[in-house]
């Protein structure tokens, strides 16, 4: 069995305070025997404020965030997926941008979210994440880790299904899914989606998850959750904030693609013909 953690967040606009409180849970991961800690999109702030924003970010190698995750890292042992800060990445854009630090304190991967989330809800809530972030082109997958293969997604990536099928085309066998989620949209869609991206592809998901009332006035659903490859939740931490864990058995993986051998199963698709 393998036990991860995973940090339940209600990051504010203050990098120093958000940096503090990732290091706390590093520290409580380490603790509490897991091999890895998983955390949400936007861990090191989270902050409507353009302006205010803008003044925050840095470059990934300025990034104090990242540093005082990858100082933690280094002095606990543990493995830690930072679901994704915010960074500079040339001209007038950001990238939000997830990295793996391995438990030497080393960066051994990087992904910057593709698909970004612009929508008009029926809440009234809209946002435009590609007026502030340049979308990724190349999906991730990182070998050596405590849970062997672990592919990276964040957030709306969750809903293009396109982009697990070539993550476990490339062997990964958990997919980390760390979020932001609204309200409305995490209680229609959450949960869902989560397990049906874990039966497709026949993996571990892990959605480290943001939630409550944020410092910059927005609302975020919460409910991290571990879903095992046959789809069954098996963390759900609801919405406090804080660390929860979980085992996993990483040989349900192949037990699982035996008795379902979808992935076995898949075949290149033409082009639809129009009749």
């Amino acid at each position: 069995m393998t036990r991860l953690a995973i940090f339940q967040s209600r990051t504010g606009v203050d990098p120093d305070a958000n940096a503090a409180a990732l290091v706390a849970a590093i520290e409580d991961a380490a603790d509490g025997g897991a091999a890895m800690l998983f955390t949400p999109e936007m861990s090191g702030l989270l902050d409507r404020d353009r302006d205010r924003a803008r003044s925050n970010v840095r470059t990934a190698e300025d990034d104090r965030v990242l540093a005082a995750c990858r100082d933690a890292a280094r002095r606990t042992g543990l493995w830690v997926h930072l679901g994704s800060v915010a960074v500079a990445a040339g001209g007038d854009k950001f990238a939000n941008r997830a990295f793996v630090i391995d438990s030497g304190g080393s960066v051994r991967a990087s992904y910057d979210k593709i698909h970004l989330f612009d929508v008009d809800l029926p809440s009234g809530e809209s946002w435009r994440e590609s007026s502030v972030y340049a979308g990724g082109s190349e999906a991730v997958v990182v070998d050596g880790t405590p849970v062997g293969k672990l592919g990276l997604t964040i957030c709306y990536d969750l809903r293009f299904p396109a982009l697990f099928q070539r993550l476990t085309d490339a062997g990964a066998a958990v997919v980390a899914v760390p979020a932001a989620f609204t309200v409305p949209t995490g209680k229609a869609h959450w949960e869902v989606l989560l397990r049906a991206r874990a039966i497709e592809a026949g993996v571990f998901v892990v959605a480290a998850a943001q939630s409550g009332l944020h410092e910059d006035g927005r609302e975020t659903y919460g409910h991290s959750l571990v879903v095992d490859p046959w789809g069954e939740v098996l963390l759900d931490i609801g919405e406090t904030v804080g660390v929860g864990f979980v085992d996993i058995d990483l040989a349900e993986v192949e037990r699982v693609r035996e008795r379902i051998p979808a992935i076995s199963h898949r075949r290149p698709i033409a082009e639809p013909v129009l009749r």
